[in-house]
């Protein structure tokens, strides 16, 4: 009960706004139309040009990465070049390697056929100075 009488006293001393006051504080306290069609507006303009901002954003970055595009063609095309040239010189060093093989091979064969003839003279030598003791041997020499 105490809380009723607190209330009711509450009331008698509170504020008595009449029809005029309460005008003015609507016309110039709360927000009218304009105001948030100002806002809206505003707001509009800002969704726009943010719009607009991630589009051309948008447009850079396709422009950036085309050009990355064309720049990593260009370097992988740089590359499959210097490739071809890597591979024509280890095409021209195989050949070298060939050459020199066959130019190796020829003198083997050459080196072979002299340390054939010249194993088959000290053969011969051997076999003259055998025949030649077993000669002296039985004296017939």
């Amino acid at each position: 009960m105490s809380e009723e009488k607190k209330d009711e006293g509450l009331q008698e001393e509170g504020l008595t706004l009449d029809k005029k006051t309460i005008e003015v504080l609507v016309a110039h306290i709360i927000p009218t139309s304009k105001y948030f069609e100002a806002r809206f507006d505003h707001m509009q303009y800002q969704i726009d040009s943010i719009n607009s901002n991630l589009k051309e954003f948008r447009n850079d970055v396709d422009r950036r990465f085309q050009e990355l595009r064309g720049e990593m063609d260009d370097r992988f095309k740089q590359v499959d070049r210097r490739f071809e040239q890597v591979d024509k010189r280890f095409e021209q060093m195989i050949v070298s390697i060939d050459r020199l093989s066959e130019k190796l091979d020829q003198r083997d064969e050459r080196q072979r056929n002299f340390t054939l003839r010249l194993f088959t003279i000290a053969i011969s030598i051997s076999i003259i100075g055998v025949l030649g003791a077993f000669l002296k041997a039985l004296g017939i020499i």
